[in-house]
């Protein structure tokens, strides 16, 4: 692992979450990425974030992360900026496909990033669903890469249906 971090301290509630830079980094996202689709058996995700100026890179990430994942040839439906209800409404409106809410806040001064990890349900992982198989994976640098180029997947904008109309003008 080129950049470790401390598994328990920042994969938990849910996801990951830490201070930027310090207890988390932008490979952390690509980990994640990667461990979604294989922990959740995902050939297709959606993901989202909130606009915040560090978080575009951490998203862009998690996106990468996820269309290298073993076999899966995932696809990605990016939403890009949008809120987190917006996101959970999209996960429930493509019928069993999990999902990543990505956010950043100044607290005291410092930058908090969270990746928020959703299973097919629409629920936040926890160490029952998914979240205590990631924490290993990433802790043993087990984090899955692709077998081979035809496993690569595919990144794809999304403009959500659920979106308001005078917002498609």
């Amino acid at each position: 692992m080129l950049n470790p971090i401390d598994t328990e301290a920042v994969i938990r509630r849910g996801g990951a979450i830490g201070g930027f830079p310090g207890e988390i980094h932008e490979g952390v996202a690509w980990w994640l990425g990667a461990c979604l689709v294989i922990t959740q058996k995902a050939d297709r995700i959606a993901v989202a974030h909130d606009g915040h100026p560090s978080i575009t890179e951490f998203a862009k990430r998690f996106c990468l992360g996820a269309i290298n994942a073993q076999h899966y040839a995932c696809n990605v439906r990016f939403l890009g900026l949008q809120t987190e209800e917006l996101l959970l409404a999209t996960l429930g409106s493509f019928d069993g496909v999990p999902g990543a809410w990505l956010s950043a806040s100044e607290t005291e001064g410092a930058l908090v990033v969270r990746i928020t990890l959703y299973n097919r349900q629409g629920l936040v992982l926890d160490d029952t669903n998914g979240l205590a198989e990631i924490r290993r994976l990433i802790a043993e640098d087990r984090v899955p890469i692709p077998v081979n180029a035809r496993a690569k997947g595919t990144t794809e904008p999304w403009r959500s249906q659920l979106t308001k109309r005078e917002d498609l003008s």
